[in-house]
């Protein structure tokens, strides 16, 4: 082989070493860097951009796409000790000219945290509502889109200020007393009784912990790298501590059954999306509030757990659409009578 080729040879391969000698550094000693960087990605590939709004002294973090249209803007509230990009498998398969926002909830990523804010549900809810006189998003009633405590935030949104929101879908939310109780309270009960209340389910410390909160969250069975599961406990760990806090607070008797106390106040046409072998908040919910909303529309989705927004993404997302469509074709059939 002529030198001058081999050294083309040497030369290419070093410099094709450099970046997959640096993911795989990456992988083995740094796994969180490499989930922040697939995040990052993924807002940039999805064209979400990352924007914060100031309340006074309180700074709100929210990522956004698209303008307010003739369609509804939609506002994201995301789940307890998650953040704003749990909701990119979604906006994959959401149109581009949709107005989307993704706000991080309060205490929660790039949203300001304080020991002296109310994180009850109510005091929640409130928060937003600041964040949504922010960013000006109420100038026309917009689709408040909420799952888990997000869900239960939402719902009692949507009863306190229904002038902000033309419409409501609600995945699997939290505040509501089952007839059924799931995996995840008879665990909840069993710890009470061994007074063991610190090692919440939810709020993994060790690989292990983590691997066992996603077969608690999850239907379908992810196989997920030892490294991967060590990165999502990295992330999480400096955190822990505000989430324990966090969860005592909506687990506890002012916040506990929110949505149920405020869903005869809900009047938006509403959508509860639900996975039907949920082993956090039992499926049962979905009746509760189907019963108390006037014309609820209920969606059990099978073979799906707790987490609808990453299990079963494009059927969540073609669900909001149709959702949506329908509610336009019904007020332009108003319209025209």
């Amino acid at each position: 082989m002529d030198l001058d080729v081999l050294n083309m040879f040497v030369i290419a391969g070093g410099t094709l070493a450099i970046p997959i000698l640096a993911f795989v550094a990456s992988f083995l000693l740094w796994p969180s860097a490499l989930i922040r960087i697939y995040y990052w990605y993924w807002r940039r590939a999805l064209g979400m951009q990352v924007r914060y709004a100031n309340y006074d002294d309180y700074q709100f973090c929210y990522s956004c796409r698209g303008r307010p249209g003739y369609r509804p803007s939609i506002l994201m509230l995301h789940g307890f000790s998650a953040h704003k990009d749990m909701w990119l498998s979604i906006v994959k398969f959401l149109p581009k000219n949709l107005h989307l926002v993704c706000v991080d909830m309060p205490g929660h990523e790039g949203t300001t945290r304080s020991a002296l804010d109310d994180y009850s549900i109510s005091g929640q809810a409130k928060r937003i509502h600041q964040f949504v006189e922010c960013i000006k998003l109420n100038r026309r009633p917009f689709h408040l889109v909420g799952t888990s405590m997000g869900g239960n935030v939402a719902g009692v949104y949507a009863a306190q200020y229904p002038e902000d929101i033309c419409s409501l879908t609600l995945i699997c939310p939290a505040g509501l007393p089952c007839t059924t109780d799931s995996k995840f309270i008879k665990q909840l009960r069993e710890l009470e009784e061994s007074e063991g209340i610190d090692r919440i389910p939810l709020i993994p410390s060790t690989p292990e912990e983590m691997a066992d909160m996603l077969k608690l969250c999850s239907y379908v069975r992810f196989k997920v790298p030892q490294q991967i599961l060590q990165g999502l406990v990295d992330v999480r760990i400096p955190h822990n501590d505000f989430y324990r806090k966090l969860f005592l607070e909506i687990v506890g008797e002012k916040s506990r059954h929110s949505l149920h106390e405020n869903m005869s106040k809900i009047k938006a046409p509403t959508q509860v999306i639900w996975g039907k072998q949920d082993q956090v908040l039992d499926v049962s919910g979905a009746s509760v509030l189907a019963s108390a909303i006037p014309d609820c529309h209920t969606y059990i989705l099978e073979n799906c757990g707790h987490s609808v927004v990453v299990e079963r993404p494009c059927k969540t997302a073609n669900l909001i659409l149709e959702f949506l469509a329908l509610l336009h074709n019904m007020d332009n059939n108003k319209k025209q009578a």
